[in-house]
C-alpha cells in the first residue's frame, strides 16, 4: 500500500519520517510514504491516475483549497475551512476530503494546557489560518481577532467564520502587536513575517506558532523569555499526522514512536 505528502515545494516535509516511522512501528509490512511535488493545475490529473494500491495522500500548500475538487465526498470541518490537507482512497475508487489540522491544532494546543478560550488572535490569513479559524470555534472563542497585510486576504476568512459561528473582525498588520490581548495567539505568517514584532505578551497567553525552522522563531523567543507557554509547528505536524495515518490505515497510530522519530530527524 502507497501513501505520500503532496505539495510544491515539498521536499522538505517531514511527513515521510512520521507516516513510515508509523508503519514499521504498527507492523505494517508493504507501506510506504513518499514525498511528490504536484502544483495545483497538476493536482486532478495526478490523483485520477492512481491505483488500488493507494491508500491516501497528505496535501500541504498550495493544495489544500484545490484538494476538495478532487473529492466525491467532503468532511464538514473540511467543508467549513473550505480547505482539505487530507485524501483518503475509498473501496468504491473515489476519494473523501478532510481537514486534521483542525483536530491536530486543537490538540497541540490542548497539550499546553488549552481547553478554553475566550479571545484568539491570528496573525495571517492564509490558508493555515483557515484551520486557525476552526480551531479557535472549537475552543469556543468569543473574540476572534485575523491581523493581515492584505485586507482582501481577511475578507476571504469571514465564510469560515460565519459558518464556524466565530465573530471575526479584522486589524491591519501594524496594530499586531495587540495580539497580546488574547488569550491565545495563533501565528500563520511564513518565516520572517512577524519577526520583527515586539509583542508586550501577557502571562497566561499561549502563543502557537506554525513555523518549525527555523525554531525557535524570533515571535517564539520572545514569549518563551516573557514565560508563556509555547506550542510549535512540529506539535501541529506531529497531531495532524495522526489523524491522517487513522485514517489511511485503519490501525491506531503509535504516538510515540512517530514523536520519536521526528524527535530523531530534528536532531539530525
Amino acid at each position: 500500500m502507497r501513501a505520500a505528502v503532496l505539495g510544491k515545494p515539498v521536499s522538505h516535509s517531514l511527513s515521510p519520517v512520521l507516516h513510515n516511522a508509523g508503519y514499521a512501528a504498527a507492523g505494517l509490512t508493504g507501506w510506504s510514504y513518499t514525498a511528490i511535488e504536484c502544483a495545483e493545475a497538476d493536482l486532478p490529473a495526478f490523483v485520477a491516475g492512481l491505483g488500488p494500491e493507494w491508500a491516501g495522500l497528505s496535501l500541504t500548500m498550495p493544495l489544500k483549497e484545490v484538494g476538495l475538487t478532487v473529492a466525491t465526498a467532503v468532511s464538514p470541518v473540511a467543508a467549513a475551512t473550505g480547505a482539505a490537507n487530507t485524501l483518503v482512497h475509498q473501496p468504491d475508487g473515489s476519494w473523501h476530503a478532510d481537514n486534521t489540522d483542525v483536530p491536530g491544532m486543537v490538540a497541540a494546543l490542548g497539550e499546553a494546557g488549552v481547553s478554553t478560550a475566550a479571545r484568539v488572535a491570528v496573525l495571517g490569513a492564509g490558508g493555515t489560518a483557515r484551520a486557525a479559524v476552526a480551531a479557535a470555534a472549537r475552543f469556543g472563542a468569543e473574540s476572534l481577532i485575523v491581523y493581515a497585510r492584505r485586507p482582501e486576504a481577511i475578507d476571504e476568512l469571514r465564510p469560515v467564520a460565519d459558518a464556524l459561528g466565530v465573530p471575526l473582525t479584522g486589524a491591519g498588520w501594524a496594530a499586531a502587536e495587540e495580539c497580546a490581548t488574547a488569550d491565545v495567539v495563533i501565528s500563520t505568517v511564513p518565516k520572517g513575517v512577524a519577526d520583527h514584532l515586539q509583542v508586550p505578551w501577557r502571562p497566561k497567553t499561549v502563543l502557537f506558532d506554525a513555523l518549525y525552522d527555523p525554531w525557535p522563531t524570533p515571535l517564539a523567543a520572545s514569549a518563551q523569555r516573557a514565560g508563556n507557554r509555547v506550542v510549535s509547528g512540529l506539535d501541529l505536524l506531529l497531531n495532524q499526522a495522526l489523524g491522517q495515518f487513522e485514517q489511511f490505515t485503519g490501525v491506531v497510530a503509535p504516538v510515540e514512536a512517530m514523536r520519536g522519530a521526528l524527535r530523531d530527524a530534528r536532531r539530525g
